[in-house]
């Protein structure tokens, strides 16, 4: 880029997976997809990645054993641990909304075959779900901003008809923030402090 286009200058925005701003947005938009469904569980399906990733971004080279609990144990890992901020996304949206700890659970979808991937699955999550008898699910995927084929044909369409196969009765497929006027403004708020001081909104990790 540098090459084409030297006079080209990018910039980052940092990790927003706790930004108040972010959540609040995120919870209202939860909030108002879950109006008229009574639900039995809310599921937080985020994009997967190989365990290996995990391990390779801790930079003390111990932290990360993904074995659930690693993940309450303040360290530096932590800035760079996606597993670690997408639950931490979904405790502080639970958080906000006063949703049941029972009603509330995380997974991880798309993976590819070959290395483990982080789990719980989230099709292995449809069926065990509905085998324990959460016959009215929502589903959420905050890894995504935009929905897309992911969002749209794996969790809204695949998802449902896996769900209701297992015998799940109802299910409810919460869109992403997509052109949100809220997102929009959250993002424009972000720009415009960006462009007024030069600072992007503080690193949350």
């Amino acid at each position: 880029q540098q090459e084409h286009f030297p006079e080209m200058r990018l910039t980052t925005l940092p990790a927003f997976y706790k930004n108040p701003d972010y959540i609040e947005v995120l919870s209202k938009s939860i909030e108002e997809g879950l109006k008229d469904f009574e639900y039995d569980h809310i599921l937080f399906s985020y994009h997967g990645i190989p365990e290996r990733h995990i391990r390779k971004s801790d930079p003390t080279k111990y932290h990360c054993k993904i074995d659930g609990a690693c993940c309450g144990i303040n360290s530096v890992a932590h800035h760079t641990c996606y597993r670690h901020q997408v639950y931490e996304t979904t405790e502080l949206v639970k958080a906000n909304l006063g949703l049941p700890e029972d009603k509330v659970s995380s997974s991880f979808q798309s993976r590819l075959a070959g290395d483990p991937w982080l789990k719980p699955y989230t099709d292995f999550e449809f069926e065990r779900l509905a085998e324990a008898g959460k016959k009215r699910l929502a589903v959420i995927t905050p890894a995504f901003v935009s929905d897309c084929l992911e969002t749209l044909e794996e969790i809204a369409m695949e998802g449902k008809s896996q769900f209701e196969e297992a015998g799940g009765n109802a299910y409810k497929h919460i869109p992403c923030l997509n052109d949100s006027d809220a997102w929009v403004q959250v993002m424009a708020k972000w720009v415009n402090e960006w462009q007024e001081t030069g600072a992007l909104p503080p690193s949350q990790a």
